[in-house]
């Protein structure tokens, strides 16, 4: 709503461009429409335009079809370079990996990570389900995990992040199957829980972001910054 009332106010003072930076678009997952429910991700393409923003800068929606909701330009930037890069740098051995998709619907991004890093591709199979998580994305920023508690020294309430993460590492620790380190990007804060798990490591995306605006900024392509990218990413 912040962001509403300044892009308006912006508006009404004859600004000639209004671009906001979404590294987290809200309301993502509700794209679609579920038995008789509202697609919540059109109101709010819906309200940005009506609001007076003229661009959006945005990483990795949810579905690349969301981009068909706005009457004006969207950039729908990718973390997967960062990700690899992370992967073929900070990860011994990863050769020996596997990739695993958690459902296949997700079987085409796994397959794009799978062959760009030349590893294999393991799905795994089952019934979607509908968690409560999904119809909760976006209402909070990152949403309240439910009885929050004040962390010891941090007068701050627990948080939860809005998003399941783009890579977690599992490997054999004493023949037994563990969680070696979770990867994310900086799209969501999330400074608390890294102090509750030594395990979460970030990936800083925000050089794509400077440099999206700086060439929006300047009137150049932005196709340079899509050159890594494949159709199913």
């Amino acid at each position: 709503m912040e962001m509403l009332i300044m892009a308006y106010a912006l508006k009404t003072s004859c600004a000639r461009n209004i671009i906001g930076v979404i590294p987290y678009f809200p309301y993502s997952k509700q794209s679609k429409m579920r038995k008789r429910g509202s697609i919540v991700c059109k109101l709010l393409a819906s309200m940005l335009a009506k609001a007076g923003l003229t661009h959006i800068i945005t990483m990795d929606l949810h579905q690349k079809e969301i981009q068909g909701f706005f009457s004006f330009p969207v950039d729908n930037l990718r973390a997967s370079p960062f990700l690899l890069q992370y992967i073929q740098e900070e990860i011994p051995n990863y050769r020996n990996a596997v990739i695993v998709a958690k459902s296949p619907d997700a079987a085409k991004r796994a397959q794009s990570y799978a062959e760009r890093l030349r590893l294999g591709l393991a799905v795994i199979h089952g019934e979607a389900q509908c968690t409560e998580l999904d119809m909760d994305d976006g209402r909070h920023s990152p949403p309240m995990v439910k009885n929050a508690t004040v962390h010891p020294g941090l007068e701050l309430p627990l948080m939860m992040a809005k998003e399941k993460p783009p890579i977690t590492v599992v490997g054999d620790v004493g023949g037994s199957i563990a969680i070696i380190v979770v990867v994310v990007t900086n799209t969501v804060p999330h400074e608390i829980q890294k102090l509750q798990c030594p395990k979460i490591k970030t990936v800083d995306i925000s050089l794509i972001l400077s440099e999206a605006i700086r060439r929006i900024h300047n009137g150049e392509s932005m196709a340079y910054l899509f050159r890594n990218i494949t159709v199913d990413d």
